[in-house]
């Protein structure tokens, strides 16, 4: 495991535009940060999507009608997934995220409050395929809330829903939560908060790959970077040098890996692409969802679909 991170960390960083997967974020601390992130005024996209939900508790749970599995996709602290199981009522709850302990704790947390659903924590990267061939003849609701296929560049998002589309084998549908275009303003401050807290989020990252394989970024050589690009519709995330810096990278062999980064360089961690509420039911249409019914605020800041096969 700890080789294979290596050489795709060795490939990202060393490529002409060098990134980070976002999925490094997401250690234990990593998660919990996430969870503060979430409460930041500055951070509209939580509190707007469960202002939907909340709102149209029960026109959402008309649209499932039934569900025998609920698949939580980046399930994270579970949170938003238990919400939905006296609404939508589920036999089974399976979470899936990057950050296997932090899940495990959440879902035993769950199992004690709610004895009558089956659960189980799986440690998944939702960047590969996914696959349920036990549950085919079950009718499933994924859950993916968030944002989260913001994260996905277009192309990849239209692979991800494919892929859903046909785990339900015509037997259940995606309930999905999705960021929506509006003024730079509003989308720059979410990701820039005053307190730092995102910017502790994005550094993170570094002290995560330097544990997974052992290398040795410091944090004092980087600083948080991010800001709305209108012509891509997607907020980008980066870390940027502060000065030149190198990075070793260990290696199998004898000599280990160097890689150089002059003062402004940037290391991409993270997209967080922006939708209409048009472009995105379109992408679901094509993937092979039908019956797409969607709820949004007041304001429009946010969208929330349920898409059936």
């Amino acid at each position: 495991m700890k080789n294979t991170l290596t050489e795709e960390l060795l490939v990202s960083l060393s490529a002409d535009k060098p990134s980070i997967s976002p999925k490094f974020f997401y250690d234990d601390v990593g998660s919990h940060l996430f969870d503060v992130i979430t409460l930041l005024n500055e951070y509209y996209p939580t509190r707007t999507e469960k202002w939907i939900m909340v709102a149209y508790r029960r026109e959402i749970a008309d649209a499932v009608a039934h569900c025998d599995v609920l698949v939580d996709l980046g399930a994270g602290n579970c949170a938003k997934g238990s919400q939905l199981f006296t609404s939508i009522k589920p036999k089974q709850y399976r979470a899936l995220d990057i950050s296997k302990e932090y899940l495990e704790a959440a879902v035993a947390d769950l199992e004690k409050q709610f004895p009558q659903i089956e659960m189980s924590a799986q440690a998944v990267d939702l960047s590969l395929p996914l696959t349920f061939p036990e549950l085919q003849a079950l009718r499933k609701v994924f859950f993916y809330p968030g944002s989260s296929i913001g994260n996905f560049d277009p192309e990849k998002a239209d692979q991800f829903f494919i892929n859903l589309a046909q785990e339900c084998y015509g037997n259940g549908g995606l309930l999905i939560g999705v960021d929506l275009v509006k003024d730079t303003q509003t989308l720059n401050l979410a990701y820039n908060d005053p307190l730092g807290v995102t910017a502790a989020f994005n550094l993170n990252a570094l002290l995560n790959v330097n544990r997974l394989i052992g290398s040795n970024f410091k944090l004092q050589d980087w600083e948080h970077y991010a800001f709305y690009n209108a012509s891509q519709s997607r907020i980008e995330m980066h870390l940027r040098a502060r000065s030149d810096v190198q990075v070793t990278l260990p290696s199998n062999g004898s000599q280990d890996h160097i890689i150089s980064f002059s003062k402004g360089d940037l290391i991409h961690t993270e997209n967080s692409y922006k939708y209409t509420q048009e472009n995105f039911v379109e992408k679901l249409r094509r993937a092979g969802f039908t019956d797409i019914q969607c709820w949004t605020d007041p304001k429009k800041h946010f969208l929330v679909c349920f898409a059936n096969t």
